[in-house]
């Protein structure tokens, strides 16, 4: 057998193995920034760690009082990235998103419209509560997040590189939401669902912020470095049996005839292309982040739930008899990895 059918990529050389190290000695950095702000989600930070090494947009579901807000402002500085944050609320319109053109008139009279950026035109930007917006205010990121530029007045205007999202949502039962439609659930390399922190993480917690001053995160890295460690991300040799598992992972989980028979019944829409897609560059860079040069199958495993848990839905009859997308995913990989 040649490399090449063992291993997609082929073999790294020195220079790669190199160039990988430091990526890894630089994320290992920024983890070690990251916490000495954010005590305990060590499973939230990496995941959200994954979704910038990847290149993608991430979607953080918890209840409020998570630090979900904090940890991206937290990520922002010790990335020494451009960020900024949108509230979202059922007013909020387009243009307060993507800018807006407005008429100006000089000294000689002559009039001409010029553009305003709005908050999109940022390094990483924070969609806090972004299921709160109309449907109308949310679609307004499909193109950004997809396409990295916007178009106004059928002009177009690039975002800045790098560019990521990374939304916050609360739980849909309450009050006051309107649920993310599929298309732009898709957008969203990895869903991350923040929980409550353990004990002895909330105790830390309250000492470090009720007394004195709060431990201020500082920046470790810089854009060019995150791009870098992006680039060598997309490098990193992947074999030929974490392919297949990724590849039997997400076709199980369609209601298809490529899908597990046994669950066929219960799955009402599953995942598409790019949920292999996302698994693959997520696999890859959460190899990077533990400083590994190549992925394996724990990295599928462990990504299985935040890859396609946003990525399929369950029909009403599996739904009524108590089964779950999580112990559905959960099934697949028991019996596929």
């Amino acid at each position: 057998m040649t490399p090449s059918n063992l291993m997609v990529g082929g073999t790294p050389d020195d220079d790669a193995v190199a160039r990988a190290e430091q990526a890894a000695a630089t994320f290992a950095r920024v983890r070690k920034a990251i916490g000495q702000v954010i005590f305990g989600q060590g499973q939230v930070v990496e995941e959200t760690l994954v979704t910038l090494l990847a290149g993608g947009h991430g979607l953080l579901i918890g209840v409020p009082g998570l630090a979900k807000t904090r940890l991206v402002e937290t990520l922002g500085i010790a990335l020494g990235l451009d960020w900024k944050r949108i509230q979202f609320t059922p007013d909020l319109m387009p243009a307060d998103i993507i800018g807006s053109e407005v008429l100006e008139e000089a000294d000689a009279g002559r009039r001409s419209f010029r553009f305003i950026k709005g908050p999109v035109f940022a390094q990483l930007l924070m969609a806090d509560e972004i299921n709160r917006a109309s449907p109308r205010t949310q679609s307004a990121l499909l193109q950004a997040m997809q396409e990295r530029y916007v178009t106004v007045a059928g002009a177009r205007y690039d975002l800045p590189q790098p560019f990521h999202v990374l939304a916050t949502q609360n739980p849909l039962e309450q009050e006051g939401t309107y649920p993310l439609p599929e298309a732009q659930l898709d957008r969203f390399l990895l869903q991350i669902d923040v929980g409550y922190p353990d004990r002895d993480a909330e105790k830390q917690m309250l000492l470090a912020t009720t007394f004195g001053e709060e431990q201020r995160p500082e920046a470790v890295c810089t854009p060019q470095e995150l791009m870098e460690a992006q680039a060598v991300v997309r490098r990193l040799p992947v074999g030929e049996k974490v392919v297949e598992a990724i590849l039997k992972l997400v076709r199980a989980a369609r209601p298809d005839d490529s899908g597990d028979p046994s669950l066929r019944d219960s799955i009402s829409w599953g995942p598409g292309p790019r949920a292999s897609q996302a698994f693959m560059l997520a696999a890859r860079a959460r190899a990077l982040l533990e400083g590994r040069f190549a992925p394996s199958i724990d990295d599928v495993a462990s990504l299985a739930q935040p890859v396609l848990r946003h990525r399929m839905a369950l029909n009403f009859s599996a739904r009524a008899e108590g089964t779950t997308i999580s112990g559905v995913i959960d099934r697949l990989c028991r019996s596929i990895l």
